[in-house]
């Protein structure tokens, strides 16, 4: 069974202050002033552009009568999430790709994103299945058929 916590890991801390606000019919701009914060900067964490800090977490916890740590929690999770949505979309996973495939550079410095033609055209004209498949997953099936596309 899933707690609540496992159900919004991952979210922003900002969405789910926004909607803790909007329960329990606060404005935010009044609340920012009653713990003595900017209206902006709690607009802003509400809307996920800004991070929620340690100081201001204690806050509005305390404010709420949440459990201190909550919103840090969330932040950690959230943080989590996004290094791990970026760690997978800096290479594309190099066990699937034969290294003699890449024979006059190491594998390990080339730039994913800078060189995308010439790793596309290098898997699509010598790769394999497997490698075909690995390279269309990292890159996306549209992009694949646009550069094989303005090859022609």
């Amino acid at each position: 069974m899933n707690t609540q916590l496992d159900l919004i890991k991952g979210i922003h801390p900002g969405f789910i202050l926004e909607r803790e606000l909007k329960q329990r019919q606060l404005r935010k701009g009044r609340f920012a002033l009653s713990i003595q914060e900017f209206p902006q900067t709690l607009g802003a964490i509400t809307k996920g552009k800004r991070d929620m800090n340690t100081a201001l977490a204690l806050k509005i916890e305390k404010a709420l009568g949440l459990e201190e740590g909550y919103f840090m929690m969330l932040q950690v999770y959230y943080d989590i999430e996004q290094e791990k949505q970026k760690q997978k979309a800096e290479h594309p996973d190099l066990t699937r790709l034969r290294p003699v495939l890449f024979w006059d550079t190491k594998i390990e410095t080339v730039n994913w994103q800078k060189q995308k033609k010439a790793v596309i055209k290098r898997v699509f004209e010598r790769g394999n299945d497997i490698e075909k498949e690995e390279i269309t997953r990292f890159y996306g099936k549209e992009t694949i058929d646009q550069v094989l596309s303005a090859n022609e």
